[in-house]
C-alpha cells in the first residue's frame, strides 16, 4: 500500500461516519547515514525529524533508522532508486559515484567555508545544480544541513616536509586521495568503523576520519597521536534529505512543503551548532593530552597545487562537474571583495 492510500481510506471511513475529516499521521521511514547519538550530523538527524514533526503538526511523523539496518551507508541511493528504502538523511559525497558533481559538496578540498557553501546553495545557483544532479537519478534529493570542516587528519609521527609523505600509507577520500597521493604517499580504502583500529595496530600511518567533535566522541584522543588542522581536504560538506521522485510527488503538496522549510531551518541549525561544539571538542582533544598540530605552510602550498590538477582532470573528462566547478568559483570570487573589506583589522 502507498504511503498515500492509508490516509485516503481513512478519509473516506471518516466521511463514511460523518465524522471530521482529519488528515492522520504518515509516517516515513528514514534510515540515517549518521549515528543520531554523535554530535553535529548525528544531532541534525534528530533535529530535523523535531522541526518537521512540529511543523506538520503531526501529520508527517519520520521514524530514524539506524546506520546500515535496512541498507548499507554508502548503498542507500541505490536502495532509495530501487524503492527498497523510503527515505535517507545522508551525505552528498555518498552520491559522488553516481553523480560526480556532487563531490562539489561533500569533498572539495580548499572549498568554500560552510557559510559559503549555504549561499552558494541557497543565493548562487548551487541548489539548482544539487537538484538537477538528483533528479537525473530519479531522486529528490534536498540539502539538509551544512557541516564545518573536518579535522585535518591522525598521524602515527610528525609531518614537517614532502619527504615525510613518502611512502605513508593514509586513509583520505574521493578527491582528497588523489592529492595526498601525489606527494608519494598511498591511499589505503578504509571504511570509517575499520580506520581507528588500523591506526592503533600501525597497519595505517595516518588519515582523516571525521570532524574534531566525532574524532573526540569516538575515541581517538585515545591514540595518542597528533591532530593536524585545518581540515583543507574537506572545509564543508552538505547533508542531504533523499526521497524517490515519484514517492517525493505523491506526499501532498504542503507536507513537501514542510520538508523543505525544516530542511532551511535545520541548514541555519548546522551552521550555527558547528563552531561550538567543535571548539569545546578541541578543547576536550588538549585537556586528553593530544597535541593539536597546524600543517606547515609548505605542505598547504603542495595540497592546494595538487588539488588544481585533480578537480582541473575531472573537470576536463565531465562537462557537467566542468560547468558546476565554474559556477561555483564565480560566485566565491564576488564575495571576496567584501569579505576582505569588512574584517577588522
Amino acid at each position: 500500500m502507498g504511503i498515500l492510500a492509508a490516509a485516503g481510506m481513512a478519509s473516506a471511513s471518516a466521511a463514511l461516519a460523518n465524522e471530521p475529516d482529519v488528515a492522520p499521521a504518515i509516517v516515513l521511514q528514514m534510515q540515517t547515514a549518521f549515528n543520531p547519538a554523535l554530535p553535529g550530523a548525528g544531532e541534525a538527524v534528530r533535529t530535523f525529524t523535531k522541526t518537521l514533526k512540529h511543523m506538520s503538526g503531526g501529520a508527517l511523523s519520520v521514524k530514524i533508522i539506524e546506520p546500515g539496518h535496512l541498507a548499507p551507508t554508502k548503498d542507500m541511493l541505490g536502495a532509495i532508486v530501487a524503492g527498497d528504502l523510503p527515505a535517507a538523511f545522508t551525505w552528498s559525497g555518498y552520491a559522488a559515484g553516481k553523480a560526480p558533481v556532487l563531490s562539489l559538496f561533500a569533498t572539495e578540498p580548499f572549498g568554500p567555508g560552510p557559510e559559503e557553501m549555504a549561499s552558494w546553495l541557497l543565493e548562487g545557483d548551487g541548489g539548482k545544480i544539487h537538484n538537477q544532479a538528483y533528479d537525473k537519478l530519479g531522486v529528490a534529493g534536498i540539502p539538509c544541513g551544512v557541516q564545518g570542516s573536518k579535522g585535518g587528519g591522525w598521524f602515527r609521527g610528525d609531518l614537517n616536509t614532502l619527504e615525510d609523505f613518502k611512502g605513508m600509507r593514509v586513509r583520505y577520500g574521493r578527491i582528497s586521495g588523489p592529492v595526498i597521493e601525489k606527494t608519494g604517499a598511498t591511499l589505503v580504502p578504509l571504511q570509517a568503523g575499520e580506520f581507528f583500529y588500523q591506526l592503533q595496530q600501525g597497519k595505517v600511518d595516518g588519515g582523516e576520519m571525521s570532524t574534531p567533535a566525532i574524532d573526540a566522541a569516538l575515541g581517538f584522543d585515545k591514540l595518542g597521536l597528533p591532530y593536524y588542522m585545518p581540515g583543507w581536504q574537506q572545509p564543508s560538506a552538505v547533508l542531504d534529505f533523499l526521497m524517490r521522485k515519484d514517492k517525493w510527488l505523491e506526499l501532498p503538496a504542503v507536507l513537501r512543503a514542510q520538508i523543505l522549510a525544516a530542511c532551511r531551518a535545520n541548514i541555519a541549525w548546522t551552521l550555527n551548532r558547528a563552531p561550538h561544539i567543535q571548539a569545546l571538542a578541541l578543547e576536550k582533544l588538549k585537556a586528553s593530552g593530544v597535541v593539536i598540530k597546524q600543517w606547515p605552510s609548505a605542505l598547504l602550498d603542495e595540497f592546494r597545487r595538487n588539488t588544481g590538477i585533480v578537480l582541473q582532470e575531472r573537470a576536463d573528462h565531465d562537462p557537467d562537474f566542468a560547468a558546476a566547478w565554474a559556477n561555483q568559483k564565480a560566485f566565491i570570487a564576488q564575495g571576496v571583495t567584501r569579505r576582505t573589506m569588512s574584517r577588522l583589522p
